[in-house]
């Protein structure tokens, strides 16, 4: 993932006047957000705010943030004894931000969902080391959870078939990243999991990012390219691109649709994302987009309402006139297109699991 840091301080500096050498002047943050105003957020928060929804980010870890007041504390499967509120790597702070920071003004960053809680669920290390995610499912599923974001693809253990299937009947929306090019050629696991929605990313023309997977396991797109969010040092970074992002925006979506519908399963959340999506590339569900581009304002409408375009044209350019952060060193920046891996188990654990796997396997998509 490509990453240019703005530093903390540079709020500070910002709210007295005073420009921060590098950095674009932060009272333009928002404007760095653009998937805010291409989903038109202000109108989606007249809606529903994600408030009463916990959603739980298996993932890196998410660090301390003055944007992310909503972080519980959760658990360190990587280092036993934590509560999930450490992070090595940065992206699952990031996550949690796209999700769910709780900006109270236009130099800070703003989730999709404010007022829903993240639980931190820490199953990523630094490098690879990893752990399974069956056990960090099953403690979303006894904490309250009622979204899943795995933004985090590869291989799958044996147990984790046994966590999603745990999460389905249990009710929760589980959401994770396609894959991102040229480390994946298809849909990766768990996002190719029939119970998972598998997201893929567009840019700013809503068009297939060029890091974005296309399979016939796509459910999905939403914004992932030239993201904006929080990092771990307590500042933001600019230009992130990956179907991570783009998972982290419709789990945002799914616990706004939660927080709205809270009588709504986890099959008709999905299924009402799925169905006001601004249909995208060859008519119908296809391999580039799934059922489309996410429309959120459409999905939290009355049932029966007319869908809303408010995804269907590019977001206008914004031009700040400042100058362009330059790339920073960070030992945890990830190469641009990078998706965090999961597990190196390979897809041999589908004959070890025999039915189990095929029923996980089918995917749920219709041509509309």
């Amino acid at each position: 993932m490509r990453r240019r840091l703005i530093a903390l301080f540079a709020a500070t500096l910002a709210g007295a006047g005073v420009a921060a050498y590098g950095t674009p002047a932060l009272a333009d943050l928002r404007d760095d957000q653009w998937h805010l105003s291409y989903l038109n957020i202000d109108e989606a928060h007249r809606i529903s705010t994600g408030k009463g929804v916990t959603v739980a980010v298996l993932d890196s870890g998410v660090a301390k943030h003055p944007d992310l007041p909503g972080v519980v504390s959760g658990i360190d499967l990587i280092q036993p004894g934590g509560d999930g509120r450490n992070d090595q790597t940065g992206h699952g702070t990031s996550m949690a931000g796209l999700i769910a920071a709780h900006g109270n003004s236009r130099n800070r960053a703003l989730g999709i969902a404010p007022d829903a809680k993240i639980l931190p669920i820490r199953v990523l290390g630094k490098g690879k080391n990893v752990v399974s995610i069956g056990p960090g499912i099953r403690y979303a599923i006894s904490h309250g959870a009622k979204v899943i974001n795995m933004s985090i693809g590869g291989g799958f253990a044996p147990d984790d078939f046994a966590g999603i299937k745990e999460a389905t009947e249990a009710d929760v929306v589980l959401i994770a990243s396609a894959g991102n090019k040229p480390d994946d050629v298809n849909v990766t696991a768990p996002a190719v999991l029939e119970s998972v929605v598998a997201v893929g990313a567009v840019d700013r023309n809503g068009k297939q990012a060029k890091v974005s997977v296309s399979g016939e396991a796509l459910d999905i797109a939403a914004p992932g390219d030239d993201i904006t969010s929080t990092n771990r040092q307590g500042g933001y970074n600019v230009g992130e691109n990956g179907t991570s992002d783009a998972a982290a925006i419709v789990s945002g979506a799914a616990a706004l649709l939660r927080s709205k519908y809270p009588n709504m399963s986890a099959t008709e959340v999905v299924e009402r994302l799925e169905s006001t999506a601004i249909d995208k590339g060859v008519p119908g569900v296809d391999p580039d987009y799934g059922h489309g581009v996410i429309d959120i304002v459409a999905a939290l409408r009355d049932p029966g309402a007319v869908p809303s375009a408010s995804a269907a044209a590019p977001a206008p350019t914004m031009t700040t006139g400042a100058t362009a952060p330059a790339p920073a060193p960070q030992a945890d920046a990830k190469p641009a297109g990078s998706n965090t891996p999961l597990i190196a188990s390979g897809v041999a654990v589908l004959v070890l699991l025999g039915g189990l796997a095929a029923f996980l396997l089918t995917r749920r998509r219709k041509t509309p």
